[in-house]
């Protein structure tokens, strides 16, 4: 099936670039730790990534591919190229003025986005000066996902997706060598964050240009198909982008606990967004050009069947992470982060904002196939609803949970902000005739519960075991660390999947394929 092809492909190179992601992290934990200088950096990067949300992957691609894809199976491939190159023209003009407003007004932001930071001079200082070297990787990337989304509706999904493989190649060399410079880690990694962003446009750029789709720079023009574009980029920005605003809302807030709260906060996600890359973003990412043609081609019932194969596939690998995620965060944050500047006081506050987050990995996925079947139908207000919705309610249960559990609280209420998000999708989709759950489908979700309820009792068991006969892994020596936790994954892995086998998930999902 095409779809599985496509997943795989995005999920292998995403899954590449995550595994990079957290190799550059373990450099990041050791030479920085969760000070407040990493503070300060967390900061700068999350900054032009929340942005990214708004004008790449989230709501760019979310009103950028139906449209492209549309026209270019309706309209064919002319249309569709003048259709990719005047709103990259327009983007590349829009985008440069942005960041020139933000660089020169970026102290007036860092009161709007860290305002704790306010009353120390050292923690705004360096905050100023590490955004503005930062910022810029906003018009690159967002530039790159023009270009990447063409790709997708071409189904060249391969290039597309190894793009972010060149960030984090970047910032583990500047890691790596900053002392060559005669410079502080921290601005040598910020700048390395800019460099990588325009590497990822050359790149992106030489495959739409092998590809035989010239994009070039001309006069901006608000064509109609560009203004249909941005008309439902506004709505779709809080729609797509409600769980990096959630996430917006936690640094806001942590910026007035210790120091530290927003490392930890981070280095958390940074690990939960691991399996969250390899299902959620794969299938969402495979999923929205397909279902943009589905709907376009007035074929409702096989766009039923991929959506619902495309949920089930999510949800039967992500819940057994989420379990595998909360039974191991501990033992996980001391493999990864904890060495160098990142001891136990580090790993002990990291660790329960890991759980807390995993809690909502299966919501955060299910919410990329529910958010993709509103956007391939162009419908981008739903989403921004519910996006109000849950996102007020995370701010109240951050501001409540906050007072009792510090970061982890916030964590606390980022997972069940999602929750609430995923269902209302979900009701509202089966209200309007886009989603049927069926009794099938049902059935092998209480397996899936079942089972990996089972299997984290079982990781569980092996990991009391190890801490009675070998104590705790952050005493051990890392080859002992990774030699047990390989182990217990294994177990867990196949302990999970062969069960799973055995009671039909395999079946189910080719029948759904065979209809298809």
């Amino acid at each position: 099936m095409k779809l599985l092809k496509n997943v795989v492909t995005v999920g292998f190179f995403t899954s590449l670039s995550r595994v990079l992601g957290m190799v550059r992290e373990m450099f990041l934990s050791n030479i920085l730790g969760a000070s407040w200088i990493t503070d300060t950096f967390v900061v700068a990067f999350k900054f032009p990534n929340f942005f990214r949300r708004f004008f790449a992957e989230g709501a760019f691609n979310a009103a950028f591919v139906p449209q492209f894809a549309g026209t270019l199976e309706k309209e064919g491939e002319k249309k569709a190229q003048e259709i990719a190159q005047n709103t990259f023209s327009v983007m590349a003009f829009s985008l440069t003025i942005f960041c020139l407003f933000i660089i020169i007004f970026t102290p007036v932001l860092i009161y709007m986005i860290a305002p704790g930071f306010v009353n120390t001079p050292e923690k705004l200082d360096l905050s100023i000066t590490l955004v503005r070297l930062t910022f810029p990787f906003i018009l690159f990337v967002s530039l790159s996902a023009l270009l990447a989304g063409i790709l997708n509706s071409y189904d060249r999904f391969a290039a597309a997706s190894a793009t972010p493989i060149i960030l984090n190649i970047f910032m583990i060399i500047a890691l790596m060598s900053y002392s060559f410079f005669d410079t502080q880690p921290v601005i040598a990694v910020s700048i390395s964050v800019t460099l990588a962003g325009f590497t990822q446009l050359l790149w992106l750029y030489a495959a739409t240009r092998r590809l035989g789709v010239p994009i070039r720079l001309a006069i901006p023009t608000l064509t109609e198909p560009v203004r249909k574009i941005l008309k439902l980029m506004i709505p779709g920005a809080i729609g797509a982008g409600v769980m990096q605003i959630n996430l917006l809302v936690d640094m806001i807030l942590a910026s007035f606990l210790q120091s530290g709260s927003i490392s930890y906060l981070y280095y958390a996600d940074r690990l939960n967004q691991l399996p969250l890359s390899m299902f959620g973003v794969a299938v969402g990412t495979a999923l929205l050009p397909e279902l943009s043609r589905l709907w376009r081609a007035d074929k409702k019932e096989r766009a039923l069947k991929i959506q619902e194969t495309a949920l089930l596939m999510s949800l039967q690998l992500t819940i057994p992470a989420a379990v595998a995620l909360v039974c191991l965060a501990r033992p996980l944050i001391a493999l990864l982060y904890g060495h160098g500047q990142f001891g136990i006081h580090e790993i002990n506050q990291t660790a329960p904002a890991l759980a807390a987050f995993s809690l909502g990995l299966p919501a955060y996925v299910a919410s990329r196939v529910f958010s993709s079947t509103f956007f391939a139908v162009q419908n981008t207000t739903t989403p921004v609803k519910v996006g109000v919705i849950t996102l007020c309610l995370n701010i109240i249960l951050n501001l409540i949970l906050m007072q009792f559990y510090a970061h982890i609280g916030m964590a606390i209420a980022t997972s069940m902000a999602a929750w609430v998000n995923v269902l209302l999708m979900g009701y509202l989709l089966m209200k309007k005739g886009l989603f049927h759950f069926s009794r099938m489908m049902f059935i092998h979700l209480i397996k899936i519960v079942l089972l990996s309820v089972c299997m984290g009792w079982l990781v569980i068991t092996i990991q009391s075991y190890f801490i009675a006969n070998h104590g705790t892994l952050e005493t051990l020596s890392l080859l002992s660390e990774m030699r047990e936790m390989v182990f217990m994954i294994i177990i867990g892995i196949g302990f999970y999947f062969v069960s799973g086998f055995l009671l039909g998930f395999g079946n189910f999902l080719q029948d759904n394929q065979k209809s298809t």
